[in-house]
């Protein structure tokens, strides 16, 4: 890469006092806007850097590659099915299991919820994997913790408070392993992690925040990207870092879910607004990368996709493990610049929309796209992620999935 700096020829003087010297507050402001200064701009607002790590990732990437021609394809298919299921924030409180309320209560259910939202896949078959038996239902993956959280809650135990998780003598292993009692015989996959996570945060609120994670968002001054960098600050287990090819790499997948389900429960309002909310990008999980590949987005090199279908475990910062999902995150972006290209008046449109009801989901709508929608709901990563998860999960219910998704033990994802 060519020199930022003018090249003077080698011994040349430097004429302190000539007429043509530049100004160095001038020149130091350039730097700054340039991003090229090494001082932190205070004004400037703030960046996760995670989109840039994802394309550094993706740029760097050996075994996980982007068909450009699939990926425009599917960002129509992915825009008019969006559309034509009204899919908005409002979908994410049509699910049962998702709290109703709209208080502070909620920002706590919505934390802890987020705070252990990691690691559900199972090597049992579904009829024996860990779940949670709630309202005359099993609830299995993600489902499972939401289940057990309004389960604990409606049994009186204070499962969303952070005083309870610091206090050791009420809040005992023997208490969380019941609040996480399996309706078979596999318990909740990673407890003592979930274990830590809890003791580690609740200090951390109770002793800088005042035991509160409202107090949390209040810091970030309704910045999505300040509270995704205040969460990774300050608590370590929100800390989703790596080392690729000796670049320090952000992909932060709960962290942004936490403030992009906070913006989705309060539909972009109270202590879900956020007015840079389009800077979170989608949450680098295992769900997604699978669907991408249904797809035909993103391609593996045959010995990453041996690995994945023969259901071998991906060490967590392994580099295949973080092609996955930096290539993700970045394909994901395309699809949504794709769609705004193609559909600018998605970048207008009301994201918070009350009015549109969501048609039937049956599987024979997954197909019957043709149709054009009669109203344009918003798009951003964080619907797109949704509504490609949800997708995954409908198509593996269905045994329609393509290829397995990879399998990594992570208290990141």
């Amino acid at each position: 890469m060519p020199s930022l700096e003018p090249i003077r020829p080698r011994n040349q003087p430097i004429d302190s006092g000539s007429e043509d010297e530049a100004d160095p507050e001038l020149v130091e402001l350039l730097r700054q806007h340039l991003g090229l200064s090494g001082k932190p701009n205070k004004a400037a607002p703030p960046e996760t850097k995670v989109l840039e790590n994802a394309q550094y990732v993706f740029d760097n990437a050996i075994d996980v590659a982007l068909s450009l021609t699939h990926t425009k394809d599917a960002a129509e298919t992915i825009w008019r099915m969006m559309q034509k299921k009204a899919y908005s924030t409002q979908t994410w409180s049509e699910h049962e299991l998702h709290p109703q309320t709209k208080d502070e209560s909620t920002v706590d259910f919505v934390f802890t919820m987020d705070l252990l939202n990691f690691s559900f896949w199972s090597e049992h078959k579904e009829e024996k994997r860990f779940a949670i038996e709630y309202r005359g239902k099993k609830w299995t993956g993600y489902w499972s913790l939401v289940a057990a959280l309004q389960r604990a809650l409606d049994e009186g135990i204070p499962i969303t408070t952070p005083d309870f998780w610091v206090n050791e003598s009420e809040c005992t292993e023997e208490v969380l392993r019941h609040v996480f009692r399996s309706a078979t015989d596999e318990e909740i996959p990673l407890f003592q992690e979930r274990v830590q996570c809890l003791r580690e945060a609740g200090d951390v609120l109770c002793n800088e925040y005042g035991g509160s994670f409202v107090n949390c968002i209040d810091s970030a001054n309704y910045s999505a990207a300040g509270l995704v960098n205040l969460l990774t600050e300050s608590f370590d287990c929100f800390r989703d870092e790596t080392v690729f090819h000796g670049k320090r790499v952000r992909l932060y997948k709960r962290a942004q879910i936490l403030v992009a389900d906070l913006w989705a429960c309060f539909d972009g309002e109270d202590f879900g607004e956020f007015h840079d909310i389009d800077k979170i990008t989608m949450f680098a999980d295992y769900r997604i990368p699978q669907m991408l590949h249904q797809l035909g987005c993103l391609r593996f090199s045959p010995p990453l996709e041996s690995h994945i279908r023969n259901q071998k475990l991906l060490k967590p910062g392994s580099n295949w493990e973080i092609e996955l999902r930096g290539a993700s995150i970045w394909c994901v972006e395309l699809i949504k610049r794709e769609i705004e290209k193609r559909h600018p008046e998605v970048k207008t449109a009301g994201k918070s929309d009350k009015t549109g009801e969501p048609e039937s989901e049956d599987s024979d709508e997954a197909i019957e796209i043709d149709e054009k929608p009669h109203k344009t709901y918003g798009i951003n990563a964080i619907l797109i992620d949704f509504f490609l998860y949800d997708t995954m999960k409908d198509l593996e219910a269905e045994h329609s999935e393509s290829i397995p998704h990879h399998r990594t033990r992570s208290i990141w994802y």
